[in-house]
């Protein structure tokens, strides 16, 4: 049972039934780099959860779908949070399954949402950046917690190091594990790919959602519904006013690198075994990348799944 809190809106009633992953041991060369920061964070194997799922997934974003959204109503299936979201999640008293960060920036503008994460979350997916930085704000914020530790491909190749994305995009042309784009002539759609593959990196897509539906890709997840994915900053996030907004670099990096990549999630990875829709209502996502699917949609397919 479920009885942490952390930051403000936190608490969650007593009776909220969860289910469990199983807890994996991790590596003690792992925990030593967390020795300073007192009880260390049990860090996961993603090796060790892939394909341990199956079904449908709730993928929560920040766009402004997610506030008018009866959340509450499909605490039955899995869900996924990132950055904002999460306050969400602590207004409905719900704990999301997996928690997402690769931003260290939202770390240090949104540090009291972090550690509600931390406390709310059945396990966090950090990047090594966001981990760095929150610990450097808040020591315990992962204290005990259920850790993932991941890296963007090419950031975590075997004998570690880092190689241009180029070079990673030719080195891994052959790999079922991995779809990508590949240019002799510029670097950018080296940047575009997807992973199947948590262990081997994932591509960040310049939004977290798609780093989102590559973790539930590696679960085993069959459908995947996406919520708050408008990728429009002339929208806003639904937690913020405009007074308060921070800036968003989505209008700078949509055409270039998120709109590609969710081509490529279209062309080379959505299959009947495993779907992507969008439960926004409106936004720059093209429906034929992403069918929409409506309220009453969504909920008939579940009822199939």
């Amino acid at each position: 049972m479920f009885s942490d809190s952390h930051g403000e809106g936190a608490h969650l009633s007593s009776n909220l039934q969860l289910q469990q992953f199983p807890i994996f041991n991790p590596a003690p060369a792992n925990q030593q780099a967390y020795a300073d920061h007192g009880e260390s964070p049990r860090l996961q194997s993603f090796e060790a959860y892939r394909n341990t799922c199956s079904g449908p997934v709730l993928i929560v974003a920040s766009g402004p779908s997610t506030k008018a959204f009866p959340l509450e109503r499909f605490r039955h299936i899995p869900m996924m949070a990132m950055n904002g979201s999460i306050c969400r999640f602590a207004q409905v008293g719900i704990r999301p399954r997996f928690y997402l960060c690769d931003d260290s920036s939202f770390v240090r503008n949104r540090l009291p949402w972090m550690i509600q994460a931390s406390g709310l979350a059945e396990h966090m997916v950090l990047s090594p950046r966001v981990i760095d930085t929150l610990l450097g704000l808040e020591c315990h914020a992962l204290d005990g917690r259920s850790v993932f530790r991941f890296e963007r491909a090419g950031r975590c190749v075997e004998g570690g190091g880092e190689i241009s994305p180029r070079r990673f995009a030719w080195r891994i042309r052959n790999d079922a594990d991995f779809e990508c784009s590949f240019s002799l002539w510029r670097q950018k759609p080296n940047r575009i790919g997807f992973s199947r593959n948590m262990s081997k990196g994932y591509f960040n897509g310049r939004t977290i959602p798609y780093a989102a539906i590559q973790l539930a890709c590696h679960l085993g997840y069959e459908q995947v519904f996406l919520l708050g994915v408008e990728l429009d900053s002339c929208a806003g996030r639904f937690y913020e006013c405009a007074e308060t907004a921070v800036p968003s670099r989505i209008d700078g990096d949509y055409d270039e690198y998120i709109l590609p990549s969710f081509q490529l999630l279209a062309d080379k990875v959505i299959n009947p075994q495993f779907q992507v829709f969008n439960l926004a209502g409106s936004g720059r996502l093209p429906e034929q990348l992403v069918p929409r699917v409506a309220l009453d949609q969504f909920e008939a397919m579940l009822a199939r799944a």
